[in-house]
């Protein structure tokens, strides 16, 4: 079925995937690569579904030649991927580990020759043990490491990369590292949750100066997972606790990026586990980006618990969900979207992930049906379009993910992809969201130039 193009984009609307290094790359003894966080936490029993872990993935780190294939059959101009902190500097610091760079450099250079632009995400949350064991990112002593890190990729790879987040979803980094233990390094501390996600932000304009003086024209950028946040009801009561997850989830990262400050309310909230907050440090989280990554999958609607810090999340019985059971709301990322561009006005806004896990099965005809996941993607870029003609500025999608592939504490049990990975084969299978969206970027790229806004 042939799909028009939609008029509501530009025509320099930029049309990508992404995936992360840990989740794709496996390889995770070769090439010199140092043990990540995510390596230890993977062989802690318990931590991981089915014990599984990212030693093999979907093993991109030799077979990235044909999945840049398949991403020149799918049409992308853009691949988002993230560089493996332990594979460029083993132990985090000191000696720069050539041969990881060599890789990325090979990465890169297969992705120009094809057409495609690489996006550079420096930190997706793969962390060398050895800074872990230093203190980690609740410990200030982090930042410098970081900035040695950044600069040794920016080094070898900014003469062709133009497009660079510094930190992918400091929420994830904070509180399900730090704050809950859901991912590495599995620690439950409110206090530690807040230190990392300062010092993750502190970090982020430390990162921009080195891009802007080693990649002048770099455009830079950082990723933050935001959701639109809805009161359960009009009660007082169920707006409070909706404003305090607001403030978890939203207003924390967004405050002392374009704001140069937190929340007064959420202070209060956080009172003495607040981290120390250095001169200078709102100046660096304040530094000008190029756009803001964001990366949305649902809403959450909030009613008040049994203290204003321990709210209920409300799950619509009706409304259908994915298979991390997940509401699907599109219109939550418009109404999200159109907020950010009144309240907070970044210069431009890209899409960096969203998708939706189901669970697929390839049929013995080799075709992967996915309507589920072709009907979530396309209500959201339709919710993008109601964006963008409500004046978002809104430049470049990323759908969640390119691949099926290791997905963090659920192992290999969730598939984003929209291309099927047969795990013990590693075979490659377009599913049927994959050929929909491929038709829908041959429909824009070949939209006639008079319906070009």
């Amino acid at each position: 079925m042939a799909i028009s193009c939609d008029q509501r984009f530009p025509a320099s609307f930029v049309w990508g995937a992404a995936t992360a290094s840990y989740q794709v790359e496996g390889a995770i003894h070769e090439g010199g690569r140092g043990a990540s966080i995510w390596d230890r936490f993977c062989a802690t029993p318990g931590k991981v579904v089915n014990g599984d872990d990212g030693s093999v993935a979907i093993d991109f780190y030799h077979r990235y030649a044909d999945d840049i294939c398949l991403m020149k059959e799918l049409g992308i101009e853009s691949f988002r991927f993230s560089v493996a902190w332990p594979r460029v500097i083993p132990t985090g610091s000191g000696a720069v580990n050539e041969e990881g760079l060599d890789f990325y450099d090979r990465l890169v250079d297969a992705l120009l020759e094809a057409g495609i632009d690489p996006c550079v995400t420096l930190y997706h949350w793969d962390l060398p043990v050895a800074l872990q064991d230093a203190g980690g990112w609740p410990d200030r002593g982090i930042i410098e490491p970081f900035v040695e890190y950044t600069a040794a990729v920016a080094g070898r790879l900014g003469d062709r990369v133009k497009r660079w987040i510094t930190h992918n979803e400091p929420w994830v980094v904070g509180w399900l590292g730090y704050g809950t233990g859901e991912h590495a390094p599995g620690h439950r501390s409110r206090r530690e949750a807040l230190a990392a996600s300062h010092h993750v932000l502190v970090s982020h304009g430390r990162a921009v100066d080195v891009l802007r003086e080693l990649v002048p024209s770099a455009e830079v950028g950082i990723t933050l997972n935001l959701h639109e946040v809805m009161a359960a009801s009009e009660k007082p009561e169920d707006v409070a606790a909706a404003r305090y997850v607001d403030g978890y989830h939203n207003r924390w990262y967004l405050d002392p990026i374009y704001r140069g400050s937190y929340p007064e309310d959420m202070l209060d909230a956080y009172a003495g586990d607040v981290p120390e907050i250095q001169d200078g440090d709102l100046a660096l989280t304040t530094r000008p980006t190029d756009f803001l990554g964001i990366n949305f999958y649902t809403r959450h609607v909030i009613a008040a618990g049994s203290t204003l810090t321990e709210p209920r999340y409300v799950l619509d019985g009706f409304a259908p969900r994915t298979d991390m059971n997940w509401e699907v709301y599109p219109q939550g990322l418009r109404d999200l979207l159109v907020r950010l561009h009144e309240e907070y006005a970044p210069e431009a806004i890209h899409i960096t992930e969203n998708g939706a896990a189901y669970p697929d099965v390839r049929r013995h005809d080799g075709s992967v049906p996915d309507p589920e996941r072709v009907a979530y993607i396309e209500g959201h870029i339709d919710a993008m379009g109601q964006a963008i003609s409500a004046g978002v500025p809104l430049t470049a999608y990323y759908v969640w993910s390119l691949l099926d592939n290791f997905e963090w504490a659920w192992g290999y049990s969730r598939r984003f992809g929209i291309v099927h990975v047969d795990y013990p084969s590693l075979e490659r299978t377009p599913k049927a969201s994959f050929h929909t969206y491929r038709d829908r970027i041959a429909a824009q790229r070949s939209r006639p130039a008079e319906l070009a806004p």
